[in-house]
């Protein structure tokens, strides 16, 4: 069988919003691998890592590799399946041809706090790309954490990782070497052994001496999300990075020992910029108006009200500004949807006072505050759209 690949301007239409416990659902990928390889791990959202293993279909081993690629959604490799040999053969298998869902906001920090440790934005504080530090009163980045808290400090819940690791379970994970000691890595990662390599080939040989004994080996690719960002999903620079992954990937199923489970996932997908509907709020008064702080990112933007500020009044504006290229939520109302999952108290105030989700290819910027390089990027995510929230699971036995 082989995927068919839904129109634009369906895959451009807003999704449901999965509820965070969903088995289905990018939070739910560690805690279903943990039970697959016999050390069920069960988690705030995730108490039944077996359901969510039967769920997502994976065959119980005693050692498995877990890939995330960067940037990868279940659509944009749809749409240039004709790129990745390997991934395709996965896509058309039955098991594999429907997609599972990520987080909102669908970027990679935030994913990556939900993947780690099997919960919820509102449980691990990672709320946006860039949220407000309520230590300082600025605005935090969460790739890099400059200007934000302490990692440990602001996301508290264990990983599962960690927590395999505690009990004795081989865990190994191999990437770039700038990765091993990241602040994202120990904030969302944390707890494996690190085999850092600049070399795809040593990092492939590293994963595979890993693999060989039981356990879980976690592997990570970022140069389609590079791609992506810079040239555009729908670029040649884009396919290039797929057939680079594709080809490691390959490498990596080779090599690996007989009855070895190996799950392709991603953290989100990417949406091409229409510069023609972006939005430049710096030129826009009705739109900043009572805003002290603007965070998040140009697909979720997250507004921080200055003291005092009519919140709902504001969010009438953007509604009565924005029309149809934006879905406006009050933080209330942003938590009460499900946004976040399920919000612990100390999270709420880093959830912006209003939260906007741009619709179609719409992007929502600030040049006050941001670069032209930012402003620039050709691929953006973050969204609520099929494009963005839906993501590959592909499941492969050696």
């Amino acid at each position: 069988m082989s995927v068919e690949v839904e129109p634009m301007d369906e895959l451009l239409e807003f999704r449901q919003i999965d509820a965070y416990g969903s088995n289905r659902h990018i939070s739910a990928v560690l805690p279903a691998l943990s039970a697959a390889i016999g050390h069920a791990m069960p988690t705030a959202i995730h108490p039944d890592p077996e359901a969510a293993r039967a769920a997502l279909g994976f065959p119980e081993t005693d050692s498995a590799v877990i890939v995330l690629v960067d940037g990868l959604g279940f659509w944009n490799l749809a749409m240039r399946a004709g790129h990745a040999p390997y991934l395709r053969g996965l896509m058309n298998q039955e098991r594999n041809a429907a997609p599972i869902a990520t987080c909102i906001p669908s970027t990679t920090p935030i994913v990556m706090g939900a993947f780690g440790t099997g919960t919820c934005p509102g449980m691990t504080g990672m709320t946006g790309f860039t949220q407000r530090n309520e230590q300082t009163g600025g605005v935090g980045q969460l790739i890099s954490f400059a200007g934000a808290p302490d990692p440990e400090d602001l996301q508290r819940q264990p990983t599962v990782f960690e927590r395999l690791v505690e009990v004795g379970v081989r865990v190994t994970s191999v990437g770039l070497p700038k990765f091993a000691h990241s602040a994202l890595t120990r904030a969302a990662l944390r707890g494996p052994e690190y085999q850092g390599s600049r070399h795809e080939e040593l990092r492939v040989r590293a994963a595979l001496k890993a693999a060989a004994r039981p356990g879980i080996t976690y592997y990570y690719l970022d140069d389609v999300d590079k791609a992506g960002h810079h040239y555009g999903p729908f670029s040649e620079q884009w396919a290039t990075a797929l057939e680079n992954a594709d080809g490691q990937l390959q490498a990596l199923r080779r090599g690996l020992k007989p009855g070895t489970l190996m799950v392709v996932v991603a953290d989100h997908g990417m949406v091409e910029v229409d510069f023609d509907k972006q939005i430049d709020i710096a030129n826009r008064d009705e739109l900043t108006h009572e805003v002290a702080l603007v965070a998040g990112e140009p697909r979720m933007t997250m507004l921080y009200a200055e003291e005092g500020a009519d919140v709902d009044a504001m969010a009438r504006r953007w509604r009565e500004e924005l029309g149809d290229c934006a879905r406006v939520f009050t933080r209330d109302e942003a938590i009460e949807d499900g946004l976040y999952g399920n919000v612990e108290t100390r999270i709420r105030p880093l959830i912006g006072d209003v939260v906007v989700c741009a619709r179609d290819n719409v992007t929502i910027v600030d040049s006050r505050t941001q670069s032209e390089g930012a402003m620039g990027l050709k691929g953006v995510h973050g969204s609520l759209t099929h494009l963005e929230r839906e993501i590959p699971c592909l499941i492969d036995v050696a």
